[in-house]
């Protein structure tokens, strides 16, 4: 996956065109990509008629206390999950004015990894009146490349679920 800067910058910019023309707002939960998505989307001029907040969780406790992500989650689960990923964005959503959220936590390494956990291993989270939907990706790279092609993933698929959702709106 290309995840250059570049790349980067270009998919936020056609979310931001997607996003006005459907009237929908972000909002953002990150962990191992530390505020990159909200970071990427913000670097578009007029960003704020489309994303609303982002938060930086990076600890269990900024999790729980900042998106409501339920300590028996992240006690059976672990933080890399897709358990936990549904309850960032969900939590994301509930706390903002977002029709859309959105919610990144993984192993961007180089440490950190186990067998069931590997480095590049990230778990993804997104939240709209449609529902939560979650995915784990496997990325390759060092620490700066999961991290890209994390965000270039978030960007992209937001960019999707806009495009194949008629009904995307303001709630």
């Amino acid at each position: 996956m290309d995840a250059s800067a570049a790349t980067v910058h270009a998919w936020a910019i056609r979310l931001a065109e997607i996003a006005l023309a459907k009237g929908a707002v972000f909002a953002g939960a990150e962990s191992c990509t530390g505020g990159l998505v909200g970071g990427a989307i913000t670097a578009v001029s007029g960003s704020s008629q489309w994303f609303d907040r982002g938060w930086v969780t990076y600890s269990n406790d900024a999790k729980m206390d900042s998106l409501g992500v339920r300590e028996e989650t992240l006690t059976r689960f672990g933080a890399v999950s897709e358990e936990t990923a549904a309850e960032m964005a969900a939590g994301a959503r509930a706390r903002s004015l977002a029709t859309h959220s959105f919610a990144v936590t993984g192993v961007a390494g180089p440490t950190g990894g186990s067998r069931e956990k590997p480095v590049g291993m990230v778990c993804f989270g997104f939240a709209s009146d449609q529902g939560v939907t979650t995915m784990t990706k496997h990325f390759a790279g060092n620490r700066e490349a999961v991290r890209l092609q994390s965000v270039v993933y978030v960007l992209s698929t937001l960019h999707e679920q806009l495009m194949t959702n008629p009904a995307a709106a303001n709630r």
